[in-house]
């Protein structure tokens, strides 16, 4: 009895640290916060835009409070700093706060494929500067331990004559163990002509998970490098 209760206790853990684990570190997937279960999560992206001057960099900290309001509905607030180093120098500075909802629609398998319904709002710390609304469509598919997902995007300056942006996210991945994911993502914006393509890794431990991604520039308009780390705590 005492094993039997080990191992539900430790069976339970495991489901816990996976229940908003992300298998992708730019593309959203068909998954929500369960009800009543909160998480952290860190974010750490680097963008290096030429790699021949790879000094020149800007690394972003998101910290990001996530909470299940229904097993379908979450709602999140980000808060978030950015440190550039530029050849005059290095800058340290706050950089704003984000809102965010999430909503899947209907059950997995309940349509072809399975959609969630992601709102955005972003606030710049400096508030001359407009606010920026971000709204995704999130289509995924399980198929066995393969996944596959896809983010249409759409975000927009909030104000009367603002500037809005069509983006993309996409990713594929596998389920080698329950605990480890490998996959390839790619990421772009069809207003600006900037595309990204690399791997993505995930891991799920008892208590935490943690993503890791590399995209690499397809095109002179594009970054040379960006990666990016994501690290989960439920609770």
């Amino acid at each position: 009895m005492v094993l039997t209760m080990g191992l539900a206790l430790v069976s339970f853990s495991v489901d816990k640290a996976m229940a908003d684990r992300r298998s992708y570190v730019w593309t959203y997937e068909y998954q929500s916060m369960p009800k009543g279960m909160a998480e952290l999560e860190y974010y750490v992206t680097t963008e290096v835009p030429d790699t021949g001057k790879s000094s020149i960099n800007t690394w972003k900290h998101w910290l990001e409070l996530e909470y299940g309001l229904t097993d379908r509905w979450d709602v999140s607030m980000y808060q978030m700093w950015k440190h550039k180093n530029a050849a005059s120098g290095s800058t340290t500075e706050y950089d704003g706060f984000k809102l965010r909802t999430r909503y899947r629609i209907g059950e997995k398998n309940h349509f072809l494929l399975d959609p969630v319904l992601y709102f955005e709002y972003i606030r710049d710390d400096d508030f001359s500067k407009p606010s920026v609304g971000e709204a995704k469509l999130i289509l995924g598919k399980d198929i066995g331990d393969f996944n596959m997902s896809y983010n249409q995007i759409i975000k927009r300056n909030l104000e009367k004559s603002g500037k809005t942006d069509h983006e993309y996210a996409i990713g594929a991945s596998y389920r080698i163990l329950p605990e480890f994911k490998l996959g390839l993502e790619s990421k772009g914006n069809y207003s600006g002509e900037k595309y990204a393509a690399g791997p993505t890794a995930s891991f799920a431990a008892k208590r935490f998970w943690v993503s890791f991604g590399t995209a690499f520039g397809l095109n002179k308009k594009t970054d040379d490098v960006q990666t990016r780390m994501i690290v989960g705590v439920p609770f």
